[in-house]
C-alpha cells in the first residue's frame, strides 16, 4: 500500500487515502544491496514498528563500516584545464624550440680542422648525458618533481652554452655537449610524459614536437646567416642559444613550480603506484610491460637518430656528392627539418583517425620510397624535395610512439617508461651520427644513404613487434 495525499481546497490540511502499488525492485545506495519482490515498499509499513526500527539500526551500523565514499574522481586533463596548463603547455613549447635548435646547430669541422670521426663525437658525447637521464630520471621526479626537472634542464642548458660560447679547446666542447646532453635528456623524458597523458594527445604532442621541428627550421637559418652574410664565427650563434635557454629556464621553472617531489609521489598513488615499488624497474622487466618499454625505447633509438643523422649530414652530402653550392645545401636542410614540422602539425589530426600502428605502418614505407628516390636519383633538386618529403612522414614518429606507450601501459608506469625510451632514444642522436660519420670518413659521405635506408626498414620491423592497440588505462 502507499500513502496518496490530496490538498484541500482552500484549506491546509489535506486528505490521506491509502492506494494499492505492485511490488517493486529497488536498488539501496548503501553497499548496493538488492531489495527483492517479496520486500515490497508495502510490506515495509505493515511491518510491525520494533522490526522497522531494528532493520534502521542494523542499516546504520552497516554504513558506520563502510570506507568513506570517494567524492572525486581522476579527470583527463588537457592543455587548457586546469588553467595553468595553459602557461606550462607554452613552456614545454619553448623548451622543445630550444632542443629543436641545439640540435641542428653543428658547423666545427672547418674551424677546429677535424675530420669526420673526430667531428661525430660531436654527436656522440651527448649519449652520456642521455644515459644518465634515462637512469635517474624516475629518481629525479620521485625526489624533486617537475620542479627540480625544470632546474635541471635549464641549468644543464644555460652553462653548457656559456662554455660552448668561448669556443674552448675541443676536448671541453665535447664534454659541454655531454651536459646539454642531460638537458635534453631530461626534458625529453619529462615533457613527453607530461603531454602524453592529456586528453588529445596525438595532436598535443604533434605541436609539441612540431616546434621541435621549428627550432630545427630557424637554427641554420640563423647560423648560415651569421657565417657566411655576417662573416661571423660559428660560436657566435650560441649567444642566441643562451639568451633562449636563460628564458627556458625562468619560464620552465616558473611554471611547474607548485610540482614538488611530495606532489609527485602522491599523484603515483592516486594513480595506482604501490609504495616502495621501483616503477621503472616494473617498466623494464616486468612482463607484459617490459616488452612494450623495449621494442618502443629501440624504435626511438634508430628513429631519432636516423632524424638527426639525415639533418646533421645532408648539407655535407649535398655539397660533396650533389654538387650544391654552400648556401643551397644548408637551404636543403632547412627543407628537411621543415617538412618534419609540417608533417608533425599536419598529420598529428590524421593519425589518431586511422590509428597510431596503422598509420606509422603506412607513414615508413612512404619514407623508404623517398630515401630511395633521394639516393638513386644524383639530381640536387630531387633530392631536396625528396629529404623534404622524407622529413614529413617521419615528422609523427615520436609523438606517436609516446601516445602508443600511453595506451599499452598503465598509468602509474607512464612518467618511467615513456621518459626510459624518450632518454634512451634520445641517445639515438649520438650513436646514429658519430657512425655515419666515422663511415663516411672511410667510404665517403654518399654512405649515408644507404645507412638510413636500412635503419627506416628495420624500425618498421620493430614496429610491426608490438601488441594490437587497446584504449587507455584509465
Amino acid at each position: 500500500m502507499a500513502v496518496v495525499s490530496t490538498p484541500s481546497s482552500g484549506s491546509a490540511t489535506c486528505t490521506v487515502e491509502l492506494a494499492p502499488v505492485e511490488p517493486v525492485k529497488i536498488r539501496t545506495s548503501i553497499g548496493s544491496r538488492r531489495v527483492h519482490k517479496s520486500e515490497s515498499v508495502g510490506s515495509g509499513l505493515d511491518r510491525p514498528r520494533s522490526s522497522r526500527q531494528s532493520d534502521l539500526a542494523a542499516q546504520e551500523t552497516e554504513t558506520r563500516s563502510l570506507p568513506s565514499p570517494t567524492t572525486s574522481s581522476d579527470v583527463v586533463q588537457r592543455w587548457n584545464y586546469p588553467k595553468h596548463n595553459i602557461a606550462r603547455t607554452a613552456v614545454i613549447f619553448w623548451s622543445f624550440v630550444v632542443f629543436g635548435m641545439n640540435d641542428a646547430a653543428y658547423g666545427l669541422e672547418r674551424y677546429y680542422n677535424l675530420n669526420y670521426t673526430v667531428v661525430s663525437l660531436i654527436f656522440l658525447s651527448p649519449f652520456l648525458g642521455y644515459t644518465v637521464a634515462a637512469v635517474f630520471n624516475n629518481w629525479v621526479h620521485t625526489k624533486f618533481g617537475q620542479r627540480g626537472v625544470a632546474l635541471g634542464i635549464g641549468i644543464f642548458h644555460l652553462v653548457s652554452y656559456l662554455v660552448i660560447s668561448f669556443h674552448p679547446p675541443y676536448a671541453v666542447l665535447v664534454v659541454a655537449y655531454a651536459v646539454v646532453g642531460l638537458g635534453n635528456g631530461l626534458a625529453d623524458a619529462a615533457w613527453n610524459a607530461w603531454a602524453g597523458n592529456l586528453a588529445r594527445s596525438n595532436e598535443l604532442l604533434g605541436f609539441v614536437h612540431g616546434l621541435y621541428g621549428v627550432g630545427a627550421v630557424i637554427s641554420p637559418v640563423i647560423a648560415t646567416n651569421m657565417i657566411k652574410r655576417g662573416n661571423l664565427e660559428w660560436y657566435y650563434f650560441y649567444y642566441v642559444m643562451i639568451a633562449c635557454a636563460a628564458v627556458e629556464l625562468v619560464s620552465v621553472s616558473w611554471a611547474f613550480w607548485p610540482e614538488t617531489g611530495r606532489v609527485y609521489r602522491e599523484s603515483m598513488a592516486r594513480g595506482g603506484s604501490e609504495g616502495g615499488e621501483d616503477t621503472l624497474k616494473q617498466a623494464l622487466f616486468k612482463a607484459p610491460w617490459a616488452r612494450v618499454t623495449w621494442l618502443c625505447a629501440i624504435f626511438l633509438l634508430g628513429y631519432v637518430g636516423t632524424e638527426v643523422s639525415l639533418g646533421g649530414w645532408i648539407v655535407v652530402f649535398m655539397i660533396n656528392v650533389r654538387k650544391g653550392e654552400e648556401y643551397a645545401s644548408g637551404m636543403t636542410a632547412t627543407g628537411f627539418w621543415l617538412g618534419l614540422a609540417a608533417g608533425r602539425f599536419v598529420l598529428g589530426f590524421v593519425t589518431p583517425r586511422i590509428g597510431e600502428k596503422l598509420a606509422i605502418a603506412i607513414y615508413l614505407p612512404i619514407a623508404m620510397g623517398m630515401e630511395l628516390l633521394f639516393w638513386l636519383v644524383p639530381q640536387f633538386y630531387v633530392s631536396a624535395v625528396a629529404v623534404s618529403l622524407q622529413g614529413f612522414f617521419i615528422g609523427p614518429l615520436f609523438p606517436a610512439v609516446v601516445v602508443v606507450m600511453t595506451k599499452l601501459l598503465p598509468r602509474h608506469l607512464h612518467v618511467s617508461a615513456v621518459g626510459f625510451a624518450s632518454a634512451f632514444g634520445g641517445s639515438g642522436a649520438a650513436i646514429l651520427p658519430f657512425a655515419v660519420g666515422a663511415i663516411a670518413n672511410h667510404a665517403g659521405v654518399q654512405a649515408l644513404q644507404p645507412i638510413i635506408l636500412a635503419f627506416l626498414a628495420a624500425i618498421f620491423l620493430i614496429w610491426l613487434g608490438l601488441p594490437r592497440m587497446q584504449s587507455k588505462d584509465d
